[in-house]
C-alpha cells in the first residue's frame, strides 16, 4: 500500500506563473507551468497525474527527471538546495471523469454543447498541471488560459481577467491559496451581476438551457450571505469578487473554489415560479456552506486532509447560521434537526465508524474521508454545541482571532479551540477532543434510583460493538437546575426525584433543544411522565424523543413495538419536525413486513390512520398564506397516503396528472414527485414511460429531473425495469453525476431490485472506472446497505463486497456496511412479530 510522502517537507513554493492551452475538439490540452520556490533538498519532486512531462528545467538549464506515476511524482534532481525556479512542459488528455479539466455536457434547442470546468479537490489540480498539490503548499498564481475560442464565449477564474492577448486570458495575481481551490472555466454562458455593500461583484453564471430568471434566488443568497459573512466574521471578504457557475456534470454537490464556486445545477439553478420550500432552503443551505468557506477552508486552510472537518464541520454549521439570519421566517435549523442529525446519529452508532477528526494514511483515503455523516452533519453538530456554550459574542470574538493569526496560512483543530477559549474564558479544547478524536457517540440513561435521579454515560451501538469505556464531556441541556451543565463522570446522581418534579411542575428531560451529541433512554417512571404529558412539550423536543426511541429500537435496547402506539399520539402534530420524526419511524416499519402479506395490508392501513386526518386537512393544493409547516408536512401525509393505497389519494393524484399531462412541469413542485410517482406505479404503461424518460432527457430543470427520476425507477413493470437498467451507462441518457440516484431509486423498487442489483454486481468494473475517482464512489455500496434487510441479500452482499475489503478507499465502508445489513436482518427475525401485532392493534 503507497504510503503518503509530503512533496512540501522537500519543495515549498511561493509563485505559479501557468499557463494551459486547451482543444475541445481534439480533447487534449498542454502546458507550461512556472514555479519558484524552495528547495530544501537536491532531490525534490512535484505532483502530477495523467500529465505526459516533456521537459523540466531548474534556473533555465534541463535537469534529470524521471516520472513515478504509482506516486504521482515526477522526481527531479537540482544541482543544489535553495532558491531556484522550475519550468516544467507537459501535455494532457481532458477526460470524463468530472475530475481535473473536464467537459460538461447538454442541449439547447436539441443542439449538443459543452463547456469546459474544473474540480481539483481533493488531489486533482495534478491532473491540470505540475504543482505541490497538498494543503499547506499555499503559494500565489498566475493563471493564463487560451482555448478554441468561440464568438461570445465567456471564460472564468479565480481572479478577474487583466488582459488577453493572441487569444490568451491573463488572470490577476491570486492571493496566497492552495491548489486544490484553483478553478477556471469557460464556455456559452449567462450571467447575473450585483454587488454587495462592501462592493464585492457577486455574479451567477450558467448555460443558457436555464431561462434568465432562474439565476435570480442564487444571485440574492449569494450577496446577502457575503455581507452576512463579512459581518459575523468581522473579516473582509478577501477577493474582489465571487463567481457562483452551474456546472451541468459535476461529481459532488458544489465546491469552494476561491472566488469561483462550482455546483451542481440543481443547488444553483431555482425556477421562481415553481419551486418547493424545502428545495429553496436546500439551494439557499449549500450557497451558505459553499460561501462559508471562502473565509473559513480559503482564507484559512486545514495543515493536511486529517483535519478535512476543520472546513466541512464548521462551513456545514454556518449554513445554517447565515439561512436562518437572511430567511428567519423559514426556521431553517429545523431542516438541520430533521436531515444532519438524525443522519449523524445513524451512522455514528455502528462500530468501525471514522472518528470526526481521523489519520490520512494512503492517498486513496483522502477522498474516503468526506463521509457526509460524520465529517459534516456529527461535526456541525459538535459546533453547535460549542455555539451554544460560548454564545455568538465569544464565537465572533474567537473567529475573528483565529482569522487574523492564520489568514493567507494553514491552522489545526487546536487552532480554533485556543483562539475560542481564549475570546471565552471556557477550555473548548478539553471538551471538543472528547466528541472529535472519538468515534460514536453516549447514550445516557436516565433512571430513578432509591428516589433519586441518576444519570449514567455509555457509547452507543447499533449492532454488536466493542465498549472500550469511552466517556465524553455532554453538555447536558436539561430542564431541570439540578442537572450539571456538562457531564463528565460516567455516573451521576443530581438529587431527589419527587422534590425537583414539584419545583419544576414538569417531567424531567435532557438534551432540551436536540442539539448535543447523545441520546436519552429514560426509565419507565421518566418516560412514562413524558408521554403521559407529549402535548405540552415542544416540537423539537417531540422529535428529540421519538428520534430516540428509533435508535434505542434499532439497537435491540427497547422493541419497536413499544413505539407504534407513540406515532399515533403525534399523528395531528402541525409542527413539520414532528412530522418527520413521526414518518422517519413509521418508515422504518416497512422492513418488518414481506410484500403481498396480510402485515403489510395492516401496515398500510396504520399508515392510514396515521395520516387521513392531516390529509383532510390539507389537501393536494397549497392554500393562500398557509405556514411554512402545512407546506413542508403535506408531502409527508400525501406519501403515507399513497402507500396505504387510499382510494381517494390515489384518484386525486389521478385526476391531478390527467389534468395536467400536457405541461407536466409545471405541476407544483411541492406535490409533483407524489403526482408523477403515482401515476407510474397504478396507471403506467409503456408510453407514460417513454414519454417521461424523454421529458428528463430534454428538460434543464434539475428539480423536475429528480422528480422523474424518482417516479420512473417506481415502475412495477418487469419488461420497462429491464429497459431502464439498460439505459444506467448510457451517459446521453442518464449522467454519471445522476446515476447513484437512479441505481438506488431502482434498487429500493421491490419489483426491480433483482435487476438493480444483477446490474451492480455485473458492471462493477465499468462502475469503478467511470467514477471511481469520485469521492462519492463508495456511497453505492452505502445506499446498498440501506435498502437490503433480508438473509438473501446480507449473504449475497457479503459473497460481492466481502473479496472488495482490501480495496483502497473502501475498506471502512465496506466492513461498517456489512455490520448495518447484519443488525437489520437480526433486527427483523427478532421483532417482526410484535411489530406486525402492535401495528394489527394500532391500525
Amino acid at each position: 500500500m503507497t504510503e503518503i510522502t509530503r512533496f512540501y517537507d522537500k519543495f515549498q513554493p511561493s509563485r505559479y506563473d501557468v499557463f494551459i492551452d486547451i482543444n475541445r475538439g481534439t480533447k487534449q490540452f498542454s502546458g507550461k507551468t512556472v514555479i519558484d520556490g524552495e528547495a530544501k533538498v537536491p532531490s525534490i519532486s512535484i505532483h502530477q497525474k495523467y500529465l505526459n512531462i516533456e521537459s523540466v528545467q531548474a534556473d533555465g538549464k534541463d535537469v534529470p527527471f524521471t516520472t513515478d506515476d504509482d506516486n504521482d511524482a515526477i522526481n527531479i534532481d537540482l544541482p543544489q538546495a535553495g532558491e531556484t525556479t522550475l519550468t516544467i512542459t507537459y501535455n494532457a488528455k481532458l477526460t470524463d471523469s468530472m475530475m481535473g479539466i473536464y467537459p460538461s455536457y447538454y442541449e439547447v434547442n436539441g443542439e449538443k454543447k459543452q463547456i469546459i470546468g474544473t474540480q481539483f479537490e481533493t488531489t486533482f489540480a495534478r491532473q491540470a498541471f505540475p504543482c505541490v498539490d497538498e494543503p499547506e503548499a499555499k503559494a500565489k498564481f498566475d493563471m493564463a488560459i487560451k482555448f478554441d475560442e468561440k464568438p461570445g464565449e465567456t471564460i472564468l477564474a479565480n481572479m478577474p481577467e487583466i488582459r488577453t492577448e493572441n487569444g490568451i486570458h491573463y488572470f490577476d495575481t491570486t492571493v496566497k491559496m492552495s491548489t486544490y481551490l484553483i478553478a477556471f472555466a469557460f464556455g456559452d454562458l449567462q450571467s447575473k451581476v450585483i454587488k454587495t455593500k462592501s462592493g464585492v461583484e457577486v455574479g451567477v453564471f450558467a448555460t443558457k438551457a436555464h431561462k434568465a430568471n432562474e439565476l435570480d434566488f442564487a444571485l440574492s443568497i449569494a450577496k446577502r450571505a457575503i455581507e452576512f459573512y463579512e459581518d459575523f466574521y468581522q473579516t473582509s471578504y478577501p477577493l474582489p469578487h465571487s463567481w457562483q457557475l452551474a456546472l451541468p456534470d459535476f461529481s459532488a454537490g458544489a465546491m469552494e473554489n476561491w472566488g469561483l464556486v462550482t455546483y451542481r445545477e440543481a443547488y444553483l439553478m431555482v425556477d421562481p415560479d415553481n419551486t418547493s420550500l424545502d428545495t429553496k432552503q436546500l439551494v439557499a443551505t449549500v450557497i451558505t456552506h459553499e460561501l462559508a468557506h471562502q473565509w473559513f477552508g480559503d482564507l484559512v486552510t486545514m495543515k493536511w486532509w486529517d483535519d478535512l472537518w476543520l472546513n466541512e464541520s464548521f462551513a456545514n454549521m454556518m449554513e445554517y447560521v447565515a439561512v436562518d439570519a437572511i430567511e428567519p421566517e423559514w426556521n431553517v435549523w429545523e431542516l438541520f434537526q430533521t436531515s444532519d442529525v438524525p443522519a449523524a446519529l445513524q451512522r455514528d452508532a455502528t462500530d468501525g465508524v471514522q472518528s470526526v477528526h481521523v489519520q490520512v494514511n494512503n492517498p486513496a483515503e483522502i477522498d474516503a474521508l468526506f463521509d457526509s455523516a460524520i465529517v459534516y452533519a456529527k461535526g456541525a453538530r459538535m459546533l453547535v454545541m460549542v455555539r451554544s456554550l460560548l454564545g455568538d459574542d465569544n464565537l465572533r470574538a474567537g473567529l475573528k482571532k483565529y482569522f487574523e493569526a492564520h489568514k493567507y496560512g494553514n491552522a489545526q483543530g487546536d487552532d480554533l479551540w485556543n483562539a475560542l477559549g481564549d475570546a471565552s474564558g471556557i477550555d473548548v479544547g478539553k471538551i471538543m477532543h472528547s466528541w472529535l478524536q472519538q468515534p460514536g457517540y453516549p447514550v445516557v440513561s436516565a433512571s430513578v434510583v432509591d428516589g433519586k435521579i441518576q444519570l449514567s454515560q455509555q457509547q452507543f451501538f447499533i449492532g454488536a460493538g466493542k465498549d472500550e469505556g469511552r466517556l465524553w464531556q455532554i453538555p447536558l441541556n436539561s430542564n431541570y437546575g439540578a442537572a450539571p451543565k456538562i457531564m463528565a463522570d460516567q455516573t451521576i446522581t443530581i438529587g431527589d426525584y419527587e422534590t425537583l418534579h414539584k419545583d419544576a411542575g414538569e417531567p424531567f428531560r435532557l438534551n432540551v433543544g436536540n442539539n448535543s451529541h447523545f441520546i436519552v433512554k429514560y426509565d419507565d417512571t421518566l418516560l412514562s411522565d413524558i408521554l403521559e404529558n407529549i402535548d405540552s412539550i415542544d416540537a423539537i423536543s417531540q422529535l428529540g424523543i421519538i428520534q430516540d426511541l428509533q435508535l434505542l429500537a434499532d439497537a435491540h435496547q427497547i422493541s419497536y413495538a413499544s413505539i407504534v402506539p407513540l406515532l399515533t399520539k403525534v399523528s395531528d402534530s402541525k409542527s413539520n419536525v414532528v412530522n418527520a420524526a413521526l414518518y422517519r419511524t413509521a418508515n422504518n416499519l416497512k422492513k418488518f413486513v414481506t410484500p403481498g402479506s396480510e402485515a403489510e395490508e395492516n401496515l398500510k392501513a396504520f399508515f392510514n390512520k396515521l395520516s387521513a386526518n392531516q390529509v383532510a386537512r390539507l389537501g393536494w393544493e397549497p392554500k393562500e398564506n398557509e405556514s411554512n409547516d402545512d407546506q413542508l408536512t403535506r408531502p409527508y401525509v400525501l406519501n403515507a397516503a399513497l402507500y396505504a393505497k387510499n382510494k381517494d389519494t390515489v384518484a386525486q393524484a389521478h385526476e391531478i396528472f390527467t389534468n395536467n399531462k400536457d405541461n407536466l412541469g409545471a405541476l407544483s413542485a411541492d406535490i409533483r414527485l407524489l403526482v408523477l410517482r403515482n401515476e407510474v406505479k397504478n396507471y403506467g404503461s409503456a408510453e407514460l414511460f417513454d414519454n417521461l424518460l424523454n421529458d428528463y432527457v430534454k428538460s434543464s430543470d434539475p428539480s423536475y429531473k429528480a422528480d422523474l427520476a424518482v417516479a420512473i425507477t417506481s415502475t412495477p413493470d418487469a419488461n420497462l425495469i429491464q429497459k431502464l437498467v439498460k439505459q444506467f451507462e448510457n451517459a446521453d441518457v442518464i449522467k454519471p453525476q445522476d446515476l447513484r440516484a437512479w441505481y438506488r431509486g431502482t434498487l429500493a423498487n421491490e419489483n426491480a431490485q433483482q435487476d438493480a442489483w444483477d446490474w451492480i454486481r455485473n458492471e462493477w468494473n465499468w462502475l469503478e472506472k467511470t467514477v471511481g475517482g469520485d469521492m462519492e464512489f463508495s456511497t453505492y455500496i452505502t445506499v446498498t446497505s440501506m435498502i437490503f434487510h433480508t438473509p438473501e441479500r446480507l449473504a449475497e452482499f457479503k459473497d460481492f463486497f466481502e473479496p472488495k475489503v482490501n480495496t483502497p478507499g473502501l475498506t471502512r465502508e465496506i466492513k461498517m456496511d456489512i455490520k448495518i445489513v447484519e443488525t437489520k436482518v437480526q433486527l427483523v427475525e427478532s421483532e417482526k412479530d410484535a411489530v406486525n401485532k402492535a401495528v394489527a392493534e394500532n391500525k
